[in-house]
């Protein structure tokens, strides 16, 4: 089950299917003070200084008894890749995955998004985790179960993986053109693309959630062994960094997990 955390002004949202040191951030809690962006925000790139952005960084990671420097990110390019990190890659900013995987303590993986979907997954008996950035282009590329393909060669157990959806865009809110369905189709056939995206009245929407939770399956993921996020970012502009919402100008948010 998902819920909200209050930590001081911070609130952040946690999932009590993951038994290591993990949270997704909200809008609220930070010291940016640009209206579109305020007050956590993870970003440079729409206005906030780099000044903020790390006092961000060190509030909500020390918040979760993560340490601040440990972090590993990425500038995320809407692939399926998955890298392996290691205390070597700390405090790196990755220019070629969007999604992290790591057996060693003391790391601490981030992915950003203002819809896009976070996914943080964890073997905590097998001490593995992951977090990955899932646009569509990653959920169809496949980036989830790559994550849990990475999991198990490092040693996690298939069903010992939990794995916790955050807050992002829901079906409600993302309606897509045809470009979006043809490539889809392309990428996993018409039946997956049907699956997946929904008519309403001329206009279509889909599902991000459920095409990752396809995925997963077809890895062997249970679907117990997922937790979602009921909010929409979309619908909650108040709450979340919205991409769509605000037609671009807003902030970016965290998923962050680590090994302590």
């Amino acid at each position: 089950m998902f819920y909200l955390k209050n930590h001081g002004a911070l609130i952040y949202a946690a999932s009590d299917a993951i038994a290591v040191p993990h949270g997704f951030s909200t809008r609220a809690g930070g010291v940016s003070t640009l209206d579109h962006v305020a007050t956590m925000n993870f970003t440079v790139t729409t206005g906030d200084s780099e000044a903020n952005v790390a006092e961000n960084y060190r509030i909500f990671l020390s918040a979760l008894g993560l340490e601040p420097a440990s972090r590993v990110s990425a500038h995320q390019i809407h692939s399926a890749r998955v890298r392996y990190v290691t205390e070597a890659d700390r405090g790196r900013v990755s220019d070629d995955c969007d999604g992290f995987v790591t057996d060693r303590p003391g790391v601490t993986l981030v992915v950003k998004t203002a819809d896009c979907v976070p996914i943080l997954l964890a073997d905590a008996d097998a001490g593995v985790i992951a977090a990955v950035h899932a646009g569509w282009r990653g959920p169809v590329g496949g980036i989830a179960p790559n994550a849990v393909s990475e999991m198990l060669r490092l040693g996690a157990s298939l069903e010992n993986i939990c794995i916790a959806i955050g807050a992002c865009i829901h079906d409600c809110c993302f309606e897509v053109q045809s470009d979006f369905v043809d490539a889809v189709t392309a990428a996993r056939g018409e039946v997956f693309a049907e699956a997946h995206i929904r008519r309403k009245g001329s206009a279509r929407y889909a599902d991000l959630v459920s095409m990752n939770c396809a995925l997963l399956a077809e890895a062997g993921i249970a679907p117990s062994q997922i937790d979602i996020a009921a909010d929409c970012t979309c619908c909650a502009p108040f709450l979340y960094h919205s991409h769509r919402a605000t037609q671009g100008k807003r902030g970016t948010m965290a998923a962050v997990i680590g090994i302590v």
